[in-house]
């Protein structure tokens, strides 16, 4: 006799794929106000993660790991914001590729949600990178901080093609990892606890994220950075937009679809199991 799963339990997989499609369309039928209101939010939520963990990484004096480490968990508040407080984010929405493949959304109502959530991340983060440069928040630490931030963004910009793609594959893996098992949780606690590890780990291991560099770049630029140029901001964001597509709507949509939404007969009985 299958026994019944608390209400304290986490969502079983293939309960959490059908949550990601049914959410996906809602987010490819959203207004387009509504959209990129939400996304303004988003680029500033993940702006505000980034400023966060420059300075906790400023001077830290734990160690490369720790250092990486406890910058991760401080990005992490992006995230969290935007799953608990409400915004868009276009790393994130790469997971509408569920509802895509299951025809439950056309192609064109997938490419209008990750364009209009794109752009308004774009303009959200460059927004705040603009405010943080007028509130000389960057001076804190005697400079320090600044400094860090130059030296964070002229490492970006450095890469080549290859290192910021798939640098930008593996950092969407675990960003949409981390909204995945979001679905799976009850309640806000379980929400944040679940960002924290992907996040703080994407971070720690040096990938790519393009909503972040969108606010990285910028402002190490109004900050007085001298080898980044718009030349620069684009040869690392095209990559790394592409990279955390890839990641994203491939390795985990796609991948999780072709397990728990295309066989209706094993889901069933995946999630009997679980």
């Amino acid at each position: 006799m299958a026994i019944s799963p608390s209400p304290q339990d986490a969502y079983p997989p293939a309960q959490v794929a059908r949550l990601v499609e049914q959410v996906g369309v809602k987010k490819a039928t959203l207004p387009a106000l509504q959209a990129i209101a939400l996304g303004l939010l988003g680029g500033a939520f993940i702006a505000f993660g980034a400023l966060y963990c420059t300075v906790v990484m400023t001077e830290a004096g734990l160690g490369f790991g720790p250092s990486r480490t406890v910058g991760g968990i401080a990005f992490s508040l992006g995230l969290i914001l935007i799953v608990v407080g409400g915004a868009e984010l276009f790393t994130g929405n790469n997971l509408i590729v569920m509802a895509w493949a299951e025809r439950k959304i056309t192609t064109a109502q997938l490419l209008r949600n990750w364009g209009l959530v794109y752009l308004a991340n774009l303009i959200g983060a460059l927004g705040t990178a603009v405010m943080v440069h007028w509130s000389h928040a960057l001076a804190l630490g005697d400079g320090a901080v600044g400094e860090s931030a130059i030296r964070m963004a002229e490492a970006k910009v450095g890469l080549t093609f290859s290192e910021p793609f798939f640098r930008s594959v593996l950092c969407n893996v675990l960003v949409c990892l981390a909204v995945w098992l979001c679905f799976a949780a009850h309640d806000v606690a379980s929400k944040i606890l679940a960002i924290v590890f992907p996040i703080s780990a994407f971070v720690a291991l040096g990938f790519e994220h393009s909503v972040a560099n969108m606010y990285v770049v910028p402002v190490a630029w109004l900050s007085g950075a001298e080898i980044i140029t718009l030349q620069g901001f684009m040869r690392n964001l095209v990559p790394v937009t592409l990279g955390n597509i890839t990641g994203g709507g491939l390795f985990v949509a796609a991948v999780y679809c072709v397990i728990y939404l295309r066989k209706p007969d094993a889901t069933a009985a995946l999630a009997a199991d679980n």
